[in-house]
């Protein structure tokens, strides 16, 4: 089994990346599945707005909540999202495991290093994700978040630079580093 870490910044297009890698390995006729450390952290969310009477679809963000929410179950429980993402790691089945939402270095990111994944960092000028952020259709968005302060600790073992608004560029570049990991 491959396993692929696409990480970076809010915006920088590691959603967008992770699933043109998806769409690589579904070509060659691989399995792929996608396995979100904030899997719980969404499940919350879902639930909180259920209680506040409120509509939110399962993918959207509220990202002020999301990350209150994390901080407090890794107050009560610091591995908690690593030893829940790890459990259903082991349950998967797929050729290809995709993880595109590490943000902490501290737990997540050697967690998942044990587990001989392949970090792929996303980059993207500030401006260029500034520009991606507003774009998109998140309940909350943080520009600056604290979850991600630390991003620079987890080390890469590929990095793309997304520095365009054509979807096209960003592709071929994705195409041309999975010519290489493979």
């Amino acid at each position: 089994m491959k396993k692929i870490v696409v990480y970076g910044l809010t915006g920088s297009g590691k959603s967008t990346s992770a699933a043109l890698i998806q769409d690589y390995y579904k070509l060659q006729g691989k399995t792929v599945e996608t396995i979100k450390l904030a899997k719980p952290l969404y499940d919350l969310q879902l639930t909180f707005y259920r209680t506040a009477g409120l509509d939110i679809l399962y993918d959207d963000q509220d990202q002020h909540l999301l990350e209150d929410i994390a901080v407090q179950l890794r107050r009560i429980s610091k591995t908690c999202l690593a030893d829940d993402f790890c459990r259903r790691l082991k349950e998967a089945k797929s050729d290809v495991v995709l993880n595109d939402d590490l943000r902490d270095p501290y737990v997540d990111y050697p967690a998942l290093l044990k587990e001989n994944f392949i970090f792929i960092r996303v980059i993207c000028p500030e401006e260029l994700r500034v520009r991606h952020l507003a774009s998109r259709a998140d309940k909350r968005t943080i520009l600056y978040s604290k979850a991600t302060q630390d991003i620079d600790l987890i080390k890469p073992n590929y990095v793309i630079m997304n520095d365009s608004m054509h979807f096209e560029d960003l592709q071929a570049k994705i195409l041309a580093l999975m010519e290489v990991i493979n």
